[in-house]
Protein backbone atom coordinates (compact mmCIF):
# COMPACT_ATOMS: atom_id res chain seq x y z
CA UNK A 1 0.00 0.00 0.00
CA UNK A 2 1.41 3.60 -0.50
CA UNK A 3 2.73 6.16 2.05
CA UNK A 4 2.37 9.46 2.29
CA UNK A 5 6.47 9.39 1.90
CA UNK A 6 5.58 8.03 -1.29
CA UNK A 7 3.77 10.59 -3.46
CA UNK A 8 5.20 13.33 -4.93
CA UNK A 9 4.32 15.48 -2.24
CA UNK A 10 7.93 18.40 -1.56
CA UNK A 11 9.58 16.92 -4.41
CA UNK A 12 10.11 17.75 -8.32
CA UNK A 13 7.90 16.89 -10.53
CA UNK A 14 7.48 16.46 -14.20
CA UNK A 15 4.40 18.64 -15.99
CA UNK A 16 2.42 15.99 -17.87
CA UNK A 17 -0.19 17.24 -19.98
CA UNK A 18 -1.59 14.81 -21.64
CA UNK A 19 -3.93 12.39 -19.93
CA UNK A 20 -2.73 9.98 -17.49
CA UNK A 21 -4.90 8.37 -14.31
CA UNK A 22 -1.76 6.57 -13.17
CA UNK A 23 -0.71 9.54 -11.73
CA UNK A 24 -3.84 9.75 -8.75
CA UNK A 25 -1.71 8.49 -5.72
CA UNK A 26 -4.69 7.10 -3.55
CA UNK A 27 -3.28 7.04 0.14
CA UNK A 28 -5.46 4.24 2.55
CA UNK A 29 -7.00 5.76 5.15
CA UNK A 30 -6.78 3.13 7.88
CA UNK A 31 -3.65 4.11 9.45
CA UNK A 32 -4.60 7.08 11.32
CA UNK A 33 -7.38 6.02 12.10
CA UNK A 34 -6.19 3.44 14.01
CA UNK A 35 -4.63 6.33 15.77
CA UNK A 36 -8.14 7.94 16.96
CA UNK A 37 -9.85 4.45 17.63
CA UNK A 38 -11.78 4.81 14.40
CA UNK A 39 -10.79 1.89 12.36
CA UNK A 40 -13.14 -0.70 13.10
CA UNK A 41 -17.47 0.46 12.53
CA UNK A 42 -16.21 4.51 12.92
CA UNK A 43 -19.12 6.43 14.65
CA UNK A 44 -19.35 9.08 11.58
CA UNK A 45 -20.79 9.30 8.13
CA UNK A 46 -19.66 11.75 5.33
CA UNK A 47 -17.42 13.04 2.75
CA UNK A 48 -14.86 14.96 1.74
CA UNK A 49 -16.06 17.50 -0.51
CA UNK A 50 -13.17 19.10 -3.09
CA UNK A 51 -13.55 22.03 -5.57
CA UNK A 52 -11.13 22.41 -8.53
CA UNK A 53 -10.74 25.55 -9.72
CA UNK A 54 -8.69 25.02 -12.75
CA UNK A 55 -9.42 22.39 -15.07
CA UNK A 56 -9.09 22.60 -18.36
CA UNK A 57 -9.35 20.26 -21.68
CA UNK A 58 -8.92 21.26 -25.29
CA UNK A 59 -12.35 20.46 -27.78
CA UNK A 60 -11.68 18.10 -30.95
CA UNK A 61 -10.32 21.51 -32.85
CA UNK A 62 -8.08 22.30 -30.40
CA UNK A 63 -9.80 25.23 -28.55
CA UNK A 64 -9.43 25.11 -24.98
CA UNK A 65 -11.82 24.56 -22.54
CA UNK A 66 -12.11 25.99 -19.24
CA UNK A 67 -14.28 24.13 -15.86
CA UNK A 68 -15.22 24.33 -12.33
CA UNK A 69 -15.75 20.75 -10.71
CA UNK A 70 -16.86 19.50 -7.46
CA UNK A 71 -16.19 16.01 -5.82
CA UNK A 72 -17.45 13.85 -3.45
CA UNK A 73 -15.86 11.28 -2.05
CA UNK A 74 -17.79 9.19 0.27
CA UNK A 75 -15.57 8.90 3.56
CA UNK A 76 -16.43 4.70 3.57
CA UNK A 77 -13.73 4.62 0.53
CA UNK A 78 -10.79 2.92 1.95
CA UNK A 79 -8.52 5.40 0.47
CA UNK A 80 -8.27 9.28 0.35
CA UNK A 81 -6.52 11.01 -2.47
CA UNK A 82 -3.21 12.63 -2.28
CA UNK A 83 -3.90 16.47 -3.38
CA UNK A 84 -0.46 17.21 -5.41
CA UNK A 85 -1.10 13.95 -7.28
CA UNK A 86 -4.89 15.34 -8.06
CA UNK A 87 -3.35 18.31 -9.11
CA UNK A 88 -0.86 16.50 -11.73
CA UNK A 89 -3.57 14.24 -12.79
CA UNK A 90 -5.98 17.12 -13.43
CA UNK A 91 -2.96 19.00 -15.42
CA UNK A 92 -2.82 16.04 -17.36
CA UNK A 93 -6.25 16.96 -19.32
CA UNK A 94 -5.19 20.61 -20.49
CA UNK A 95 -3.39 19.09 -23.73
CA UNK A 96 -5.59 16.42 -24.21
CA UNK A 97 -9.20 16.33 -26.90
CA UNK A 98 -12.47 15.83 -25.67
CA UNK A 99 -15.44 15.55 -27.62
CA UNK A 100 -17.24 17.35 -24.95
CA UNK A 101 -17.53 17.58 -21.20
CA UNK A 102 -19.55 15.09 -20.86
CA UNK A 103 -16.71 12.74 -21.96
CA UNK A 104 -14.31 14.71 -19.29
CA UNK A 105 -16.99 13.85 -16.80
CA UNK A 106 -17.46 10.17 -17.37
CA UNK A 107 -13.12 9.85 -17.22
CA UNK A 108 -12.84 11.89 -14.11
CA UNK A 109 -15.64 9.73 -12.52
CA UNK A 110 -14.14 6.74 -13.68
CA UNK A 111 -10.79 7.67 -12.56
CA UNK A 112 -11.60 8.24 -9.26
CA UNK A 113 -13.79 5.86 -8.04
CA UNK A 114 -11.36 3.53 -9.03
CA UNK A 115 -8.42 4.80 -7.52
CA UNK A 116 -10.56 5.86 -3.90
CA UNK A 117 -12.22 2.52 -3.84
CA UNK A 118 -9.00 0.42 -4.47
CA UNK A 119 -8.44 -2.80 -2.64
CA UNK A 120 -11.89 -3.07 -1.21
CA UNK A 121 -14.37 -6.07 -1.65
CA UNK A 122 -17.02 -3.21 -2.26
CA UNK A 123 -17.06 -1.08 -5.03
CA UNK A 124 -18.71 2.31 -5.58
CA UNK A 125 -18.99 5.27 -7.11
CA UNK A 126 -17.41 9.14 -6.45
CA UNK A 127 -19.62 12.05 -7.10
CA UNK A 128 -18.01 14.86 -9.96
CA UNK A 129 -20.10 17.71 -10.96
CA UNK A 130 -18.95 19.64 -14.03
CA UNK A 131 -19.13 23.47 -13.92
CA UNK A 132 -18.54 24.93 -16.82
CA UNK A 133 -18.06 29.33 -17.88
CA UNK A 134 -21.97 30.11 -18.62
CA UNK A 135 -22.21 28.64 -14.74
CA UNK A 136 -19.37 30.60 -12.88
CA UNK A 137 -21.77 33.95 -12.62
CA UNK A 138 -23.93 31.86 -10.05
CA UNK A 139 -21.60 30.23 -8.11
CA UNK A 140 -21.94 31.86 -4.45
CA UNK A 141 -19.83 32.93 -1.49
CA UNK A 142 -21.08 31.75 2.11
CA UNK A 143 -19.31 32.31 5.80
CA UNK A 144 -20.09 28.64 7.64
CA UNK A 145 -23.33 29.47 9.75
CA UNK A 146 -23.45 29.43 13.68
CA UNK A 147 -22.28 30.93 16.39
CA UNK A 148 -18.62 32.46 16.02
CA UNK A 149 -16.05 31.05 19.22
CA UNK A 150 -13.41 33.38 18.00
CA UNK A 151 -15.27 36.30 19.42
CA UNK A 152 -13.60 34.83 23.06
CA UNK A 153 -10.90 36.51 24.76
CA UNK A 154 -9.26 33.22 25.70
CA UNK A 155 -5.06 32.48 26.10
CA UNK A 156 -3.90 29.86 23.94
CA UNK A 157 -0.68 27.97 24.77
CA UNK A 158 -1.20 24.84 23.15
CA UNK A 159 -0.25 24.36 19.60
CA UNK A 160 -0.71 20.45 19.59
CA UNK A 161 -3.51 18.51 19.55
CA UNK A 162 -5.02 18.78 23.52
CA UNK A 163 -8.31 16.77 23.90
CA UNK A 164 -8.15 17.25 27.46
CA UNK A 165 -9.30 21.05 26.93
CA UNK A 166 -12.64 19.84 26.15
CA UNK A 167 -14.95 19.60 28.58
CA UNK A 168 -19.43 19.55 28.88
CA UNK A 169 -21.61 20.43 31.59
CA UNK A 170 -23.50 17.04 31.96
CA UNK A 171 -25.62 18.40 34.80
CA UNK A 172 -27.11 20.83 33.25
CA UNK A 173 -30.36 20.36 30.34
CA UNK A 174 -29.01 19.11 26.62
CA UNK A 175 -28.96 22.00 23.91
CA UNK A 176 -28.36 21.62 20.04
CA UNK A 177 -25.77 24.51 18.85
CA UNK A 178 -23.82 25.40 16.18
CA UNK A 179 -20.67 26.75 16.58
CA UNK A 180 -17.86 28.18 14.12
CA UNK A 181 -14.34 29.07 14.20
CA UNK A 182 -12.12 30.62 11.29
CA UNK A 183 -8.99 29.69 13.97
CA UNK A 184 -8.34 26.13 12.48
CA UNK A 185 -4.62 25.59 11.19
CA UNK A 186 -2.84 22.60 10.58
CA UNK A 187 0.29 21.59 8.27
CA UNK A 188 0.65 18.96 5.53
CA UNK A 189 1.48 15.92 7.04
CA UNK A 190 4.15 15.45 4.73
CA UNK A 191 5.75 18.98 3.35
CA UNK A 192 5.14 21.11 7.34
CA UNK A 193 3.46 23.57 4.66
CA UNK A 194 0.54 25.67 6.59
CA UNK A 195 -2.97 24.44 5.96
CA UNK A 196 -6.14 27.14 6.94
CA UNK A 197 -9.52 26.16 7.36
CA UNK A 198 -12.38 27.20 8.92
CA UNK A 199 -14.43 24.45 10.84
CA UNK A 200 -18.23 24.59 11.75
CA UNK A 201 -19.46 22.24 14.88
CA UNK A 202 -22.87 21.09 15.11
CA UNK A 203 -23.78 19.00 17.98
CA UNK A 204 -26.95 18.13 20.36
CA UNK A 205 -26.49 17.08 23.98
CA UNK A 206 -24.55 18.44 27.13
CA UNK A 207 -23.33 22.04 26.54
CA UNK A 208 -20.19 22.05 25.20
CA UNK A 209 -17.43 24.32 27.39
CA UNK A 210 -16.49 26.96 24.47
CA UNK A 211 -13.64 28.33 25.85
CA UNK A 212 -12.02 24.75 25.83
CA UNK A 213 -13.05 24.16 22.58
CA UNK A 214 -11.92 27.25 20.72
CA UNK A 215 -8.12 26.39 22.54
CA UNK A 216 -8.70 22.58 21.97
CA UNK A 217 -9.50 23.71 17.89
CA UNK A 218 -6.49 26.26 17.90
CA UNK A 219 -4.01 23.19 19.47
CA UNK A 220 -4.23 21.71 15.92
CA UNK A 221 -2.06 24.81 14.89
CA UNK A 222 1.67 22.82 14.85
CA UNK A 223 -0.07 19.28 13.75
CA UNK A 224 0.88 17.64 10.85
CA UNK A 225 -2.35 15.75 9.19
CA UNK A 226 -4.17 15.36 6.19
CA UNK A 227 -7.22 17.75 6.64
CA UNK A 228 -9.67 14.80 6.20
CA UNK A 229 -7.35 13.28 9.42
CA UNK A 230 -7.79 16.21 11.24
CA UNK A 231 -11.43 16.59 10.74
CA UNK A 232 -11.95 12.82 11.85
CA UNK A 233 -9.47 13.72 15.09
CA UNK A 234 -11.36 16.29 15.86
CA UNK A 235 -15.08 14.25 15.59
CA UNK A 236 -13.64 12.01 17.86
CA UNK A 237 -12.14 13.63 20.50
CA UNK A 238 -15.22 15.35 20.63
CA UNK A 239 -17.70 12.51 20.51
CA UNK A 240 -15.37 10.78 23.49
CA UNK A 241 -14.73 13.33 25.38
CA UNK A 242 -18.22 15.52 25.08
CA UNK A 243 -20.07 12.54 24.48
CA UNK A 244 -22.90 14.30 22.42
CA UNK A 245 -26.04 12.28 21.18
CA UNK A 246 -25.26 14.10 17.76
CA UNK A 247 -21.95 15.55 16.45
CA UNK A 248 -21.14 16.98 12.83
CA UNK A 249 -18.01 18.24 12.41
CA UNK A 250 -17.31 19.94 8.83
CA UNK A 251 -14.46 21.89 7.66
CA UNK A 252 -13.54 24.22 5.03
CA UNK A 253 -9.62 24.60 3.87
CA UNK A 254 -8.34 27.11 1.85
CA UNK A 255 -7.31 26.26 -1.67
CA UNK A 256 -3.49 24.69 -2.63
CA UNK A 257 -2.33 24.30 -6.06
CA UNK A 258 -6.42 25.09 -7.50
CA UNK A 259 -7.78 22.65 -5.18
CA UNK A 260 -9.70 23.16 -1.68
CA UNK A 261 -10.46 19.89 0.33
CA UNK A 262 -13.72 20.08 2.51
CA UNK A 263 -14.18 17.57 4.98
CA UNK A 264 -17.92 16.69 6.66
CA UNK A 265 -18.06 14.06 9.34
CA UNK A 266 -21.36 13.28 11.32
CA UNK A 267 -22.86 10.77 13.63
CA UNK A 268 -25.95 10.75 11.99
CA UNK A 269 -26.61 9.78 7.94
CA UNK A 270 -28.26 13.01 6.41
CA UNK A 271 -28.02 15.35 3.33
CA UNK A 272 -24.37 16.40 3.00
CA UNK A 273 -23.64 20.33 3.60
CA UNK A 274 -23.44 22.34 0.12
CA UNK A 275 -20.22 22.50 -1.39
CA UNK A 276 -20.64 26.20 -0.92
CA UNK A 277 -16.52 28.62 -0.51
CA UNK A 278 -16.03 30.96 2.34
CA UNK A 279 -14.15 34.09 1.60
CA UNK A 280 -10.84 32.91 2.29
CA UNK A 281 -11.04 30.16 -0.24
Amino acid sequence: MHTPEQSQLGKSSAYVDQYDASLLFPLPRLAKREEIGAAVNPPFFGADLWTAFEVSWLNLRGKPQVALAHFTIPCETPNLIESKSFKLYLNSFNNTRFADASEVLARLRSDLSEATWRGSQTQGSVGVRLLEADQFDAQQVHELDGLLLDRLDVECTRYTPAPELLRANHDEAPVSETLVSNLLKSNCLVTGQPDWGSVQIQYSGAQIEQEGLLQYLVSFRNHNEFHEQCVERIFMDIWSRCKPIKLAVYARYTRRGGLDINPFRTSHPGALPANVRTARQ
